[in-house]
């Protein structure tokens, strides 16, 4: 009997931690069956605060980062009614490419609208190491200049991608191309230049990294750091250019990588008086910290100017929201970009004249000023 008796105590309480297992594991499962990634994830946000949409910049701005592909076969006519819907004056477009097509994107411009776009040239610095190195790029530089070129772009394949004759990286600071950056001083253009990749690139690929999902969409973005230099060195390499030529403007592209750490950011400002930086494909660095950000903007207002990169006529919205109200918490336009919500900087009307377009027409020559209004540009 004390046997049986135990049976019937111990059976409920099997079925109750049957029961209550079974029903840790339904509960599991419909959790398991409700993640979704992160891609899919897009809330609508409940919070309800004042919006300041714009479409419209409040003063005329010049683009100094954007790529036209195929502007020398381009129907200029329908970039330039979008252009005036946003009230850009002037488009800089920095893959002029050289030779045959550089002359071509020259020629269309001239013959269409010569005061609203500026062309810069773009160099293939793997030659260094052929016959009539650095002759020739020389060359190719003073007649860009004559032909109307305001300025030479280097692409990030510099310091990361592009090798020598011998298979070895180029440093962005390699000594073989001193006369490069000594010519566009002395021509009095500026050199516009992207090197490296934001610092994340070169972290591990995983739930800490907040550039993640840009690595799991674009997987050849990530930089191995076995197999490349640091962050760190490419951005030293960089930096030694700017001390060893201090009569040639550079505009550092992307803040130059650390719009992530404006106190470092300023301290190269300090550092190298011949460097100017732009806001293109970062401004999502700016609308996270809105108060560290317009002080930055106030302190080195001279030295700022404005840059889109890609172009998609929708996404300047963001940028004038960022850069003119004090609007909180609104989307970024690019997800990978930016996991986090905007907040505008709502800087002085005096501070967005210089970033839209009294810094530019000061570093870029031959800008058309008469496009401005004299009230503003003075």
């Amino acid at each position: 009997m004390a046997f049986s008796k135990k049976k019937w105590v111990l059976l409920p309480l099997g079925v109750l931690i049957f029961l209550g297992i079974t029903y840790w594991l339904i509960g599991l499962i419909q959790y398991r069956l409700n993640v979704m990634d992160i891609e899919e994830y897009d809330p609508i946000s409940t919070l309800i605060v004042p919006e300041h949409p714009l479409t419209h910049a409040k003063y005329p701005f010049i683009d100094v980062h954007n790529h036209q592909w195929i502007m020398p076969v381009q129907d200029l006519d329908n970039l330039v009614v979008e252009m005036d819907s946003l009230n850009m004056g002037v488009m800089v477009n920095l893959s002029g490419f050289r030779g045959k097509i550089l002359e071509w994107s020259l020629d269309n411009v001239a013959e269409n609208y010569p005061e609203r776009f500026v062309v810069f040239l773009n160099l293939n610095f793997e030659n260094l190491d052929d016959p009539g190195w650095p002759e020739e790029p020389l060359r190719m530089l003073e007649e860009g200049v004559k032909q109307g070129v305001k300025g030479l772009k280097v692409y990030k394949e510099l310091g990361l991608n592009d090798q020598d004759n011998e298979g070895n990286r180029i440093a962005v600071n390699d000594v073989r191309l001193d006369p490069i950056w000594a010519k566009c001083g002395e021509l009095g253009i500026p050199v516009l230049i992207h090197s490296g990749e934001p610092a994340s690139f070169w972290m591990p690929k995983d739930k800490k990294n907040e550039r993640w999902l840009e690595l799991k969409q674009y997987p050849s973005r990530y930089r191995n750091p076995e197999k490349l230099p640091s962050f760190d060195s490419i951005m030293s390499e960089q930096h030694a250019v700017f001390e060893k030529h201090p009569q040639t403007k550079f505009i550092n592209a992307h803040l130059g990588w650390y719009g992530n750490d404006l106190t470092k950011l300023g301290q190269l400002m300090d550092r190298f008086p011949n460097m100017y930086t732009e806001i293109g494909a970062v401004l999502a660095e700016l609308g996270r910290q809105p108060k560290a950000a317009r002080a930055f903007f106030i302190q080195y207002q001279d030295r700022i100017l404005f840059g889109k990169d890609t172009y998609k006529m929708e996404e300047y919205y963001t940028y004038f929201r960022v850069l003119e109200t004090d609007d909180e918490y609104f989307d970024y336009y690019r997800k990978r970009h930016a996991n986090w919500k905007m907040y505008g900087m709502n800087l002085p009307d005096s501070v967005l004249r210089k970033v839209y377009f009294e810094n530019a027409l000061n570093v870029i020559p031959g800008i058309d000023p008469s496009i401005f209004p004299l009230d503003i540009a003075q």
